[in-house]
């Protein structure tokens, strides 16, 4: 990132910063803020799953990125017409000190849990819900009841004169 000093001119006189004093201010207010943040805790211990819902005439298809979390560490449930996908990933410990030839110094890896719920247009029969992942994505598919399922029909579209 390109650094752009935004004094004004006839503070900094010359372009050089280091003879000046409004210039050295600037950079050390500058330096305090650049890694504000760092080694703070976080607000909260969770952290957003991207997932997509889509329709078909006889399923729901629920997909959530997930990379890096075991399987056993993830939950669907179902309960009425709410599914409810939750998990946690857990930090990995070991790279925080030195290994053999490197040490860290800053290691930015995240951690929490997760929740999500959805709310279905029908009751959803457990039974017949199945979920795997593959490559770190989930796929959560939810038929439809009888009642439920759809036929799309294709309407014509006519152009008016």
């Amino acid at each position: 990132m390109t650094y752009r000093n935004w004094l004004p001119t006839s503070w900094l006189g010359d372009k050089d910063d280091d003879g000046n004093h409004f210039g050295a201010l600037r950079k050390q207010i500058d330096t305090l803020f650049e890694d504000f943040d760092a080694g703070l805790p976080t607000r909260t211990a969770s952290f957003a799953v991207r997932s997509n819902v889509s329709e078909t005439d006889d399923a729901i298809c629920i997909t959530a990125e997930l990379p890096g979390i075991e399987m056993d560490d993830i939950d669907v449930s179902v309960t009425g017409n709410r599914i409810t996908v939750k998990g946690e990933k857990k930090s990995e410990k070991e790279e925080k000190g030195e290994e053999e030839g490197r040490q860290f110094h800053r290691v930015e890896r995240s951690s929490g849990s997760f929740h999500r719920s959805m709310t279905l247009p029908f009751d959803i029969n457990p039974d017949t819900v199945t979920a795997d992942t593959k490559d770190g994505v989930l796929t959560v598919m939810v038929p439809k009841p009888p009642e439920a399922a759809t036929q799309t029909k294709k309407i014509a579209i006519t152009k008016s004169k």
